[in-house]
């Protein structure tokens, strides 16, 4: 018995399964793969990052773009097995200023602390300077704030603490103040770290940075809006506002509803200055709440160190208590 043939009605001619594709996809992910494990070994290794003399463009190897920093775009590059977040921030075309700023940054060299970023060095670019930092693969804490709301109560804890510790080094080891901390300038990695970065190494290079005056200035102190001379108490002042904002992911002086937008520039300025300074509502433990408020004096005469604060209950209760705050992190991995 013959099996009659079906007929080809619509003269459909099949195609030859093309693997050139599937392939590509394939060789791409292995590629990515390899990657992400050279960049998860190097990130967990303990060697803290060193100057590299001779960076350029030509030496760095392209991984993929992070995203936009203060004041310009940031790229994960490699430079030989050596994986670092490179920031190109657009200084203009004045060469004496470019020259300046790589000579502010010098003192980099020295720059050994695990609570402040590290740093492999820094060379000029088209009308700019390209920065190559430590990678830090869970971001700024403004991007975690974001993703998650507040900050768990036992977390928040360790990150001040790290934050005191780092504006202490950059004060007592590498005599500089910050002059910009903030959440953005608080970054993590999937090890558990929690380091400063942006700090104010280059009075230029700050002022290239900065994004918006209305948001540098959300964290400006009192004494500093006025003029008056830049101390380590006015980072403590925005030590104060930061903390406040991880507390509740809102700003103050940005108004009751979690959806307005703060004050203009003016009116937040004289709130700043005249008005009385932020409190955290009496829901948040009275240790919190007694060392925000210690940092938040207008009266910089009055306003605690970072000696201390580190003296106070909320300081030490946070330092002795064990916070996995690796697996916290890697909730929020890039």
């Amino acid at each position: 018995m013959f099996r009659r043939k079906n007929k080809n009605v619509k003269n459909l001619v099949l195609q030859p399964v093309s693997v050139t594709g599937y392939n590509n996809n394939l060789l791409q992910q292995q590629f990515d793969n390899k990657v992400e494990d050279s960049l998860e070994r190097y990130i967990h290794s303990t060697v803290h990052p060193s100057w590299i003399h001779d960076l350029d463009n030509m030496k760095l190897e392209t991984v993929r773009p992070i995203g936009q920093g203060n004041g310009g775009s940031v790229t994960l590059v490699r430079y030989n097995q050596i994986y670092m977040a490179k920031k190109t921030v657009f200084v203009g075309s004045n060469v004496k200023v470019q020259k300046q700023i790589l000579r502010e940054m010098d003192v980099l060299h020295h720059c050994k602390s695990p609570f402040i970023v590290g740093f492999y060095g820094a060379f000029l670019d088209t009308n700019g300077i390209c920065l190559c930092m430590e990678y830090m693969d869970c971001g700024s804490l403004d991007r975690i704030l974001y993703m998650g709301g507040p900050l768990p109560c036992d977390v928040l804890g360790t990150i001040v603490v790290a934050m005191v510790k780092g504006l202490q080094y950059l004060y007592n080891v590498l005599h500089i103040i910050h002059r910009d901390l903030k959440p953005a300038n608080v970054v993590v990695n999937s090890a558990g770290l929690i380091k400063l970065c942006d700090f104010g190494v280059s009075g230029e290079l700050i002022n290239s940075m900065a994004e918006t005056f209305v948001g540098t200035s959300t964290y400006m102190s009192p004494e500093r809006i006025c003029g008056e001379n830049y101390t380590i108490k006015s980072d403590i002042w925005s030590l104060g506002i930061t903390i406040y904002e991880l507390a509740t992911q809102k700003l103050p002086y940005a108004g009751t509803d979690a959806e307005e937008e703060p004050a203009g520039i003016l009116d937040l300025l004289q709130l700043i200055v005249h008005e009385d300074p932020p409190r955290l509502p009496d829901t948040y433990p009275e240790s919190l709440r007694l060392f925000v408020e210690a940092c938040l004096q207008k009266d910089p005469a009055i306003r605690a160190t970072p000696q201390q604060l580190c003296t106070m209950p909320y300081f030490q209760t946070a330092l002795t208590t064990n916070v996995d705050i690796r697996s916290w992190a890697l909730q929020y991995k890039i």
